[in-house]
C-alpha cells in the first residue's frame, strides 16, 4: 500500500517561502555564517571581515533578522549580532519541509483509543514484548539492532518507571521505553523514547495511545527533555512523533551501517511544556 501524501498547508508554504527567499542573497548566507561560525560580533567587526560598506551590512542583517536568523541589540552607539536561538512561532517548518515529512497534525495524538489500555510492564509480558521487537527488527526500518536482546539486557537500559504496554483485544499489542540518555547527573532529565507495536495492530491507535501515556509520566515525573532518533523511512513512527509535540532537530547522515548499507537518522524532541528543567537542578 501507497501512503497518501498529505496536502501541504498554503500558508505554512508561504511562510517557509519566505523565509528561503531572505537567504536568497549570497552576502546573507556569508553573514549568517559568519555570525554562526565565529559567535556574537557586531556591525562593524562583519563589515571589515567581509570587506562590506557598514550601511550594506546593515541592511542585510535586518533582512536576517526579519527571517528570524539572528537577533540585533544595541549596547550604546554598537550594533551586536547573534544567531537567534528562539522557537519560530510562524508554523513554518522549513527542515522538515526539505526532509519531505507531511505537516504534523497535532489533534491526531488526542485522538480517541476507547479500546488500547495502556499499563505497567510485569515481568509476564516479557514474550509478548521481545515477539513485538523483533517484528519492529524485521521492517529493517525499525532500529540498528538485529537481534531482539534478552529481557535481563532490555531491564537493565530501560527506566523501570517508563516501561508500558498497551492492550488491545485482551492481548499486548505494543510496548514503549525510556532509556537515559547519560549517566551524568546534568543529563538527569533526558531519555530516549522508545515505542513498538505489533505487525497485526498497527494502525489501531496502539503507538497514540503509548506515546500519550509515555509523555504524560515523563512530564509528571520531571523530565524535561525527550527524544528520538528514527530512519527517515520510518514515517509512521515520525508523524506519531510530530503529531505528539516533537520538533525536527537535524538529520545524522550515513551515522551507522545496517545489512551492509549506511544509514541516516532523523533527531526528534519534545520539551516540557514550560520548556526549561525543574528549578532543584
Amino acid at each position: 500500500m501507497i501512503d497518501e501524501v498529505p496536502v501541504f498547508p498554503a500558508a505554512e508554504a508561504a511562510a517557509c517561502a519566505a523565509r528561503f527567499a531572505c537567504l536568497g542573497d549570497p552576502t546573507r548566507v556569508l553573514l549568517l555564517h559568519a555570525v554562526a561560525s565565529g559567535g556574537p560580533s557586531t556591525v562593524g567587526e562583519l563589515a571589515g571581515r567581509l570587506g562590506l560598506g557598514q550601511s550594506t551590512c546593515s541592511h542585510h542583517l535586518r533582512r536576517l533578522a526579519d527571517g528570524g536568523y539572528v537577533v540585533l541589540s544595541k549596547e550604546g552607539t554598537t550594533t551586536r549580532v547573534a544567531v537567534s536561538t528562539a522557537r519560530r512561532t510562524d508554523g513554518a517548518p522549513v527542515l522538515d519541509l526539505v526532509l519531505g515529512l507531511p505537516p504534523a497534525r497535532p489533534g491526531a495524538a488526542e485522538g480517541p483509543a476507547e479500546d488500547v489500555a495502556v499499563r505497567a510492564l510485569e515481568p509476564g509480558d516479557w514474550p509478548a514484548v521481545r515477539r513485538i521487537y523483533g517484528e519492529g527488527i524485521a521492517t529493517g526500518d525499525a532500529t540498528f539492532e538485529r537481534e531482539v536482546p534478552p529481557p535481563a539486557e532490555l531491564a537493565a537500559k530501560w527506566v523501570p518507571e517508563h516501561r508500558w504496554v498497551a492492550e488491545l483485544d485482551g492481548a499486548v499489542a505494543g510496548w514503549a521505553a525510556l532509556t537515559p540518555v547519560s549517566a551524568r547527573d546534568c543529563y538527569a532529565g533526558v531519555a530516549e523514547t522508545s515505542i513498538y507495536v505489533g505487525a497485526a495492530a498497527r494502525g489501531r491507535g496502539v503507538g497514540a495511545a503509548l506515546l500519550r501515556h509515555q509523555i504524560a509520566a515523563a512530564d509528571e515525573a520531571g523530565l524535561w527533555t525527550l527524544q528520538c532518533s528514527l530512519f527517515p523511512e520510518n514515517r509512521g513512527s515520525l508523524a506519531l512523533h510530530r503529531n505528539a509535540g516533537f520538533r525536527t532537530v537535524g538529520v545524522r547522515e550515513r551515522i551507522g551501517r545496517l545489512h551492509g548499507r549506511w544509514r541516516d537518522t532523523i533527531v526528534m524532541e519534545r520539551r516540557r511544556p514550560d520548556g526549561r528543567p525543574p528549578a532543584s537542578r
